[in-house]
């Protein structure tokens, strides 16, 4: 992805792919959940909820097409793991 990724959305993207935040021992991320908005014409934001094990994170980041038709990502961010839930009583 980071060959379609511009500004600092590639700065972001290569320091998370470095990281590597979405790995776990053992288990596979997986996606959870997705949904888009498309605040105008030509830029899309995504969300994704991944889970893995019993953490869940939340991803987005917006694409944007260029005057040559093509998408890039120009903005990405990924939330910190939510702890598991625990009973309140």
């Amino acid at each position: 992805m980071l060959r379609h990724t511009v500004g600092q959305a590639y700065d972001e993207l290569a320091r998370l792919a470095e990281r590597g935040p979405l790995r776990t021992r053992g288990t596979r991320p997986v996606v959870r959940d997705l949904g888009w908005f498309e605040p105008r014409p030509g830029a899309v934001e995504v969300f994704a909820r991944i889970g893995a094990g019993d953490q869940l994170r939340a991803m987005a980041f917006r694409l944007e097409r260029g005057p040559d038709l093509r998408w890039r990502c120009t903005a990405v961010e990924l939330g910190g793991p939510r702890p598991p839930r625990e009973d309140l009583h």
